[in-house]
């Protein structure tokens, strides 16, 4: 069993997801965000995270969920290489270790919005989870108004 089968789990709505964990630096409270004017609406903005500035995507935005921001809505740093990115999640559930034979590959989705970021999906007890790509879910524009707001950190 190697690291990379180790995943976070969180909800968007009433869905579970999972990344994988070694991506994730840390996990937040919603933090007061500074909104950038002419942004995408899945961006909320900018936060302050120990002088790094980090832009912050509401997630369940951008996949089309809908969900309100409760007390255990909570934003995840990833590290996605060339810079880190806070993702708005409804809830963190877990962390887990996943066995191979409960991953099953990406089904194939008839849709009519990308679903490229769906990787796997993992069998839990009485429900599946999305296991996903966040860097997959952003479109070119998404990753130019990144590379443009984001410092990324030494």
């Amino acid at each position: 069993m190697s690291k990379s089968n180790r995943y976070i789990c969180f909800n968007l709505g009433a869905q579970e997801y999972g990344v994988p964990l070694l991506s994730i630096k840390e996990v937040l409270a919603l933090p007061e965000v500074t909104p950038i004017p002419q942004s995408p609406n899945h961006f909320l903005g900018i936060m302050n995270l120990r002088g790094n500035v980090i832009s912050v995507m509401d997630l369940r935005i951008k996949i089309g969920v809908k969900s309100a921001n409760t007390d255990e809505t909570s934003v995840m740093i990833l590290d996605l290489g060339s810079y880190l990115l806070g993702v708005v999640v409804d809830k963190i559930n877990a962390v887990l270790t996943l066995n191979e034979s409960d991953i099953s590959e990406r089904p194939i989705l008839e849709s009519t919005k990308s679903t490229d970021y769906i990787e796997n999906v993992y069998r839990s007890k009485d429900q599946l989870v999305l296991l996903i790509s966040i860097a997959k879910a952003l479109s070119l524009e998404d990753q130019t108004h990144l590379s443009n707001q984001t410092i990324k950190a030494a």
